[in-house]
């Protein structure tokens, strides 16, 4: 009966993967439909907490581009990135590791990609290069940053454990960010110089390239300007005190509450924190910086975290039932196969990621699992980046992104669907990045 099971749960995420958006998400809940209704197993549960400090961290961002804050980010970026253009293979990368560390979303590099091309085509390099790893430095700035959907489904789902998210972001910063210098190297060198592409060549002979082309970002001005600047101090204030209360547990609030005649006490947890503070952080930037509720609902984080949001819903609930009702022999059988080699762990979580597109759906559904199956925490936070593993098929909005920005055409994907620009820097960053978390876990844990 698993395997009828696993085939079904296996079916959901690759219909729902094809349909795209929400698609995994309502999906899954047919799968549902046929575990609990048809099958008898048990509903399992979702993530509430998980899903809530989602959606907080979402709101609070959304206000923050509402109020042109993005908008300031993606301009301070770009003046970064001009000022070494002949550098842009390895200032590309880290400065979109850093907006989106500091953003928590990824959709930012959609504005930062056209930028990327056009500078790396006036200095002459290939723009496959900084295009590629641009890419790649994204995922991993993602998981890294400790407001990301990704890292709060860590943070969740560890929750349970002595370990905090201070001492998570001292293993996933270092980890990713020397990862993404690694990765850097590797395609510094890659393909033919753009002087010497022939399909670069080709394209500019029939006049298919616009000359000089430069990639339009928007100008804030005046008092747009003062709201934007303002909107990011206060998200970014927000992440800070986030994470000093995670360094500090004694500084989150105590209650007493009389429960039946007794006086029962307690501590809010870390869950509840991040939502209480990031809720107040938009509720702060909507009234002092002007950030409009309609503008705010309408963003594209907005709308990219519902689609999130549905997805991990959905999917998370799925695997909470396929684990619940056969939970002693997926212990047992992983058990099993990890026994004196619990990084094979990353494998799977490598696998899953490919499967459904999200960091934070498959830290949901495997890092519980880890969990259960007694990982120790080091391991699991060590194994972290291995949830990058979305690039290997070329079909993820970023990639397509970035071939699409890409007017030379050295950014491509291959004949072969795996041969495709993207797989050397995201074979050689996420590899490296488990390596270099697993070495600091030794030492930080």
């Amino acid at each position: 009966m698993i395997w009828i099971e696993l085939a079904i749960f296996l079916a959901c995420i690759i219909i729902g993967s094809r349909i795209g958006g929400i698609g995994m998400g309502v999906v899954a809940g047919l799968g549902l439909i046929i575990f609990v209704f048809v099958l008898g197993m048990p509903p399992g549960s979702p993530p509430v907490i998980v899903l809530g400090m989602i959606l907080a961290v979402i709101t609070a961002l959304s206000t923050m581009e509402a109020a042109g804050g993005l908008d300031y980010l993606v301009n301070v970026a770009e003046k970064v990135m001009r000022k070494n253009p002949k550098s842009i293979t390895f200032v590309a990368p880290l400065v979109t590791y850093v907006l989106i560390f500091a953003s928590g979303t990824q959709h930012v590099i959609y504005a930062l990609l056209p930028v990327i091309s056009e500078i790396s085509v006036k200095a002459g390099v290939r723009p496959e290069r900084p295009m590629s790893i641009s890419v790649i430095a994204a995922m991993h700035g993602l998981i890294a940053s400790p407001i990301s959907a990704a890292t709060v489904a860590l943070v969740g789902s560890l929750g349970g454990l002595d370990v905090s998210l201070p001492q998570i972001m001292m293993i996933t910063i270092p980890a990713t960010l020397i990862a993404v210098l690694i990765g850097a190297l590797s395609v510094m060198r890659r393909g033919k110089e753009l002087a010497d592409d022939p399909d670069y060549r080709e394209k500019l002979e029939k006049g298919l390239l616009k000359d000089g082309a430069k990639a339009e970002l928007k100008v804030l001005e005046g008092l747009e300007l003062k709201r934007a600047k303002g909107s990011t101090i206060m998200f970014f204030t927000a992440i800070i005190i986030v994470v000093i209360v995670g360094m500090f547990p004694s500084l989150r609030p105590t209650y007493e509450v009389m429960i039946k005649g007794a006086m029962q006490s307690g501590q809010i947890s870390m869950g509840n924190t991040i939502i209480i503070l990031m809720l107040a952080t938009a509720g702060i930037i909507m009234m002092f910086f002007k950030a409009p509720a309609a503008k705010t609902v309408a963003s594209k984080t907005m709308k990219s975290g519902i689609v999130a949001l549905i997805s991990i819903l959905g999917i998370s609930w799925l695997g909470s039932s396929f684990y619940t009702a056969n939970q002693n022999v997926i212990v047992g059988s992983i058990s099993g196969m990890i026994e004196g080699h619990q990084w094979v762990f990353a494998i799977g979580l490598f696998v899953l990621s490919i499967l459904l597109f999200s960091q934070a759906a498959t830290v949901t559904i495997l890092i519980p699992v880890g969990v259960a199956l007694g990982i120790s925490p080091s391991i699991l936070i060590g194994v972290y980046p291995a949830v990058n593993g979305y690039f290997f098929l070329p079909t993820y909005g970023t990639v397509i992104a970035a071939v699409s920005f890409d007017q030379t055409g050295t950014t491509k994907i291959g004949k072969y669907l795996v041969n495709h620009s993207f797989m050397l820097p995201g074979l050689v960053t996420t590899i490296s990045a488990v390596a270099i978390a697993l070495i600091l876990t030794t030492v930080i844990l």
